[in-house]
């Protein structure tokens, strides 16, 4: 009964692509324990170190203590909203300047939600061909016509939208603004010039840049000065905030139809509320003191030869990314193998993901190892 699962599964181990989830004995700050020994944790979204620092954890439940529950045991639209939802919802608008907000219980949620509902069968999506997954199975479930366009390739889009865009009612234009992993960064402005020139709906998600970018730590929309154009930004609280869950921000209309037509939001027992005490505690008390740490960090990852904090080494092959990641556990660090279908066949890499606690120094045998030319390596 189980054999063409078995096949498939001793197929992928043949081909160095069989996942398996890993056994942490202990994490703390910027190292992890993992077999037995301390590495250098460089497989992390925990940007600015808020996940797991035991001083704000404290000072937090210090703040808070026992007056959000750790369950809402039901959806938001029938009993699944306490007042620290709408909270954070607000300050989420004031801080963005936006119409109205929307909390979902992960990114994933916020992007298959967002692209399934919004476009209809007589519309159309136009996606960089590298987004998210969520964003690509937010695509096959809608009922939209879509479309790939070669990654931050502004030529294949414009393209794509010059043949195409006459042909449906609504046009949405997807796109990540710092793509989670090449650590590259979108045309945001030329995009946001083509999401007017041919009437189009501008979605933009920022999971990787909200809390990183900008002097509020908004994302790269706020570096640039376009949050007036987003139709709707999608940020996450599990990466830089170092809590859970997602929201997408922006005009009203579109918001209350997210809120009455995506069904990973309709579908779904809204977050525990300490959750979201804790993500609106962060934001508003922890985050405006991050701006100096943070741009060390990007300053790091520029000089790594990256747009931002993340810095893909790209290797190929699947055994071979394996075998790099055993030397680099053997010198004191810890990352994982990416390979396909997360990234496209025959770039296979090394997602090196920066945090504020990691200094120059602590890569000085990660650049000799991998060979990745940089400053730093000029300057050891």
């Amino acid at each position: 009964m189980f054999e063409q699962y078995k096949q498939e599964l001793d197929a992928l181990k043949l081909n160095s692509h069989l996942r398996s989830i890993k056994d942490f004995s202990q994490k703390s700050g910027k190292y992890i324990t993992f077999e037995n020994k301390e590495l250098l944790n460089l497989s992390s979204n925990n940007y600015l170190g808020f996940a797991d620092n035991e001083e704000i954890t404290q000072e937090f439940l210090d703040f808070a203590g026992a007056k959000h529950p750790l369950g809402s045991a039901s959806a938001r639209l029938l009993t699944g909203t306490l007042p620290v939802y709408k909270e954070l919802e607000v300050l989420l608008c004031e801080l963005f300047n936006k119409e109205s907000t929307l909390i979902f219980n992960s990114g994933y949620h916020a992007n298959v939600g967002i692209t399934s509902s919004i476009a209809g069968k007589n519309d159309v999506i136009f996606s960089d061909k590298l987004n998210h997954a969520s964003i690509i199975d937010g695509m096959r479930l809608s009922q939209a016509k879509f479309f790939r366009y070669q990654h931050n390739n502004i030529e294949s889009l414009e393209k794509l939208l010059i043949r195409e865009r006459k042909n449906f009612d609504n046009a949405i234009i997807v796109t990540e603004s710092v793509f989670s992993m090449d650590g590259d960064i979108a045309d945001l402005k030329k995009i946001a010039e083509f999401k007017k020139k041919y009437n189009c709906i501008l979605i933009v998600d920022e999971a990787h840049a909200f809390g990183v970018f900008g002097s509020k730590g908004l994302g790269i929309c706020e570096t640039l000065g376009l949050l007036p154009e987003i139709d709707i930004l999608v940020g996450t609280f599990g990466k830089s905030i170092g809590s859970m869950g997602a929201f997408a921000v922006g005009n009203k209309v579109l918001i209350d139809y997210l809120t009455n037509k995506a069904r990973s939001f309709i579908f779904s027992t809204a977050l525990p509320p300490i959750s979201i005490a804790f993500s609106k505690w962060i934001i508003e008390n922890k985050l405006p003191s991050t701006l100096e740490k943070r741009k060390k960090m990007l300053t790091l990852g520029n000089n790594l030869g990256s747009q931002s904090h993340i810095i893909p080494v790209i290797i190929g092959g699947n055994s071979e990314t394996e075998q790099m990641c055993k030397k680099l556990f053997d010198a004191g660090y810890f990352t994982l193998p990416i390979r396909p279908p997360t990234v496209p066949d025959g770039t296979s890499r090394i997602r090196i993901s920066l945090t504020t606690d990691i200094e120059e120094k602590d890569l000085a045998k990660l650049c000799t190892i991998t060979g990745l030319t940089n400053k730093i390596n000029q300057g050891l």
